[in-house]
């Protein structure tokens, strides 16, 4: 059986290292046959608006699986994904996301409140883990930011 809060903690990690990067602390992992994905965001390093911590791990598990169709993953992430990364997930088949804190300004649900039934592909969705802990560890981030900004 798979311990998602163990996974959690993994991914929280991931977030801490975009941190220290000064990439939006977002971390992300994913589990499929066994095998441990990792992936943070990495928007500012590598100058792609595309490459959010979801979007680096589809990417890191299709490329080791030889594979574009993930059955059977499993992804974890600290935030909520925004709507790219939800319908890059829909588009994988994974079978499972599981997140810690809302995102009231990019959400799926939170803010634009996408209604996943009526895509054609079913992820069953869980929310709520380590939730304060995601969310302050991007609370923290944008405070830091905004005093550098002063």
């Amino acid at each position: 059986m798979v311990n998602y809060e163990k996974l959690m903690i993994l991914a929280i990690k991931e977030a801490e290292k975009a941190y220290e990067e000064g990439e939006v602390p977002i971390g992300a992992v994913g589990v499929i046959d066994n095998l441990i994905f990792k992936a943070r965001n990495n928007v500012i390093k590598k100058n792609d608006p595309t490459a959010h911590a979801e979007m680096e791990l589809i990417r890191k598990i299709s490329k080791k699986t030889g594979n574009y169709r993930l059955a059977g993953a499993k992804i974890i992430v600290t935030v909520e994904p925004c709507p790219m990364c939800i319908s890059a997930l829909i588009h994988s088949r994974i079978d499972a996301l599981f997140y810690g804190a809302k995102s009231h300004k990019w959400g799926f649900y939170t803010k634009h409140k996408l209604d996943l039934s009526l895509f054609n592909h079913k992820i069953n969705v869980h929310t709520g883990i380590f939730e304060e802990r995601c969310g302050k560890i991007l609370s923290d981030f944008f405070k830091r930011l905004r005093s550098q900004k002063r």
